[in-house]
């Protein structure tokens, strides 16, 4: 290996179903070693982990990074979004973590609307309309169903809080990350106490919000990490403002991420505030804004489904008018957190392949129904969309985004985009530059471009006209008979 051109910085993605680590040289962007360790969620009706899983997981990807972690300078975690960790006052989780993919709470999210205003107020103040995905429904939630739990509770973070707190031993986030809890007014950039005092919870308890550029604090003790004591520790972010830092994402440029949820989203300059509730009006990690809309079916769902037929998640064969809504875990978009998945149009000559393809179409579906209200209205139509996440790299998904757009599509080369884009924020903490900047600098959105093709409007708007004819059956809760 040779030698580094300039410092080393590590950069963390802690996401639902592992944790990974990336050293990487800040000047050229080099990866010099990598980690991954994984971590287990409950099923059935709840999505839960120990945070202290999160820690064994950072603790054994470094451990991997061998010693070129020992060299880094700086360190910044990037995190799965809305996830409620309740600390006890010694720092322990008080119960495991309510994730992101946790629908439980989707009673506390309609009311905490409707008593609060309703949908326009609270897009307006918050950039959201609150689903059972954001922390603030969680919160409810946990107060109705476990109060001595909460009246354990000494400390609330989110999932990279509560990693980048163990590092530092002070309580922080950054505005990316807490513009997706439904607490955070996105007008004055700063805790809302109005909601707070709806939902019970003491703004005490909440970490301090620290500036784009400014560190969180530094390595407080090695607890057996590489990282010397004193080592600068930048402020993290949620996952997509990570994974947009990463890529260098300008504003107006369309990027969609195909993971175990899916989502599309883009920069922009100016706060967004939709009423539908189907864009999310988060903010970026830099300053500026990141409307973004994400489903929980992607590319978990469709693999599911490929396993239930017995196929390779690329046995995708065409020419059906079958729909397959895969919304296994519920839906955040559209908003049916009760729902299940649905499949209509079943005929004798209908193939096991051709059921395959129509989870694919579903899955991205709900992605681009959401990608016109994400883009500002003068966004360049022609761009390509950015293509990311562990489902970018399969050629079924590459072209099912690609027939179903009708935009070219690029598909960076460049892998973990979520740890590259901490460890970009990361060397911007050095250097003084832009993190996005730094990502530009390393080309990490380079990646072969797919020409466009004609749009399938075909098949958009029969699966429209399913989701919208079954939506009694699909908003119908499940505990009803």
């Amino acid at each position: 290996m040779s030698a580094a051109e300039g410092p080393l910085v590590v950069g963390v993605d802690t996401s639902t179903q592992s944790t990974k680590a990336l050293v990487v040289d800040a000047a050229t962007g080099r990866v010099v070693a990598s980690g991954q360790a994984p971590h287990t969620v409950s099923s059935g009706a709840g999505r839960e982990s120990d945070p202290r899983q999160w820690w064994d997981a950072l603790c054994t990807a470094l451990d991997q990074c061998g010693d070129a972690a020992r060299e880094a300078s700086a360190v910044s975690i990037g995190g799965q979004q809305h996830g409620l960790v309740t600390l006890d006052a010694g720092g322990d989780p008080v119960r495991p973590a309510l994730l992101w993919n946790d629908v439980r709470s989707a009673p506390q999210a309609r009311r905490l609307i409707e008593e609060l205003g309703g949908a326009k107020a609270w897009a307006e103040r918050t950039g959201s309309v609150p689903s059972a995905s954001f922390t603030v429904t969680k919160w409810a939630w946990l107060a109705e169903n476990e109060p001595e739990a909460v009246r354990a509770v000494k400390a609330v973070r989110l999932p990279h809080d509560y990693l980048t707190e163990r590092l530092t031993g002070e309580g922080t986030t950054d505005r990316g990350d807490a513009s997706g809890t439904g607490w955070w007014a996105s007008g004055t950039e700063s805790y809302d106490e109005e909601t707070l005092a709806r939902v019970g919870l003491d703004p005490a308890l909440l970490p301090r919000i620290v500036r784009p550029g400014e560190p969180a604090g530094t390595v407080r003790d090695s607890h057996g990490l590489p990282f010397g004591k004193g080592t600068l520790v930048a402020g993290g972010t949620g996952d997509n403002a990570a994974a947009a830092l990463g890529l260098g994402v300008r504003p107006g440029t369309p990027v969609m991420s195909l993971g175990t949820s899916g989502t599309v989203y883009a920069v922009s300059q100016r706060r967004s505030a939709d009423p539908t509730g189907t864009v999310a009006g988060f903010a970026d990690a830099r300053g500026d804004w990141l409307p973004l809309a994400c489903t929980l079916n992607c590319t978990l769902a469709v693999d599911r489904v490929a396993a239930l037929l017995g196929l390779d998640r690329e046995a995708v064969e065409p020419g059906t008018d079958v729909t397959l809504l895969p919304y296994l875990d519920g839906e955040r978009t559209p908003n049916l957190p009760h729902s299940s998945g649905l499949l209509y149009g079943l005929r004798h000559d209908t193939t096991a392949g051709q059921l395959l393809q129509a989870a694919y179409d579903g899955a991205v579906h709900s992605l681009l129904g959401a990608l016109d209200l994400v883009l500002d209205a003068d966004a360049d139509p022609s761009a390509p969309l950015l293509l990311i996440g562990g489902g970018a790299r399969g050629t079924a998904w590459q072209q099912t985004v690609r027939r179903l757009s009708g935009r070219p599509v690029q598909i960076p080369e460049a892998k973990e985009l979520v740890a590259l884009g901490a460890a970009a924020q990361a060397a911007g903490l050095l250097t003084g530059e832009d993190p996005a900047a730094v990502a530009r600098r390393w080309d990490t959105a380079a990646g072969p471009v797919l020409d466009a093709v004609e749009r399938d409007e075909a098949t958009l708007t029969r699966i429209a006209g399913v989701v919208s004819d079954a939506a009694p059956l699909l908003e119908r809760d499940g505990s009803i008979r």
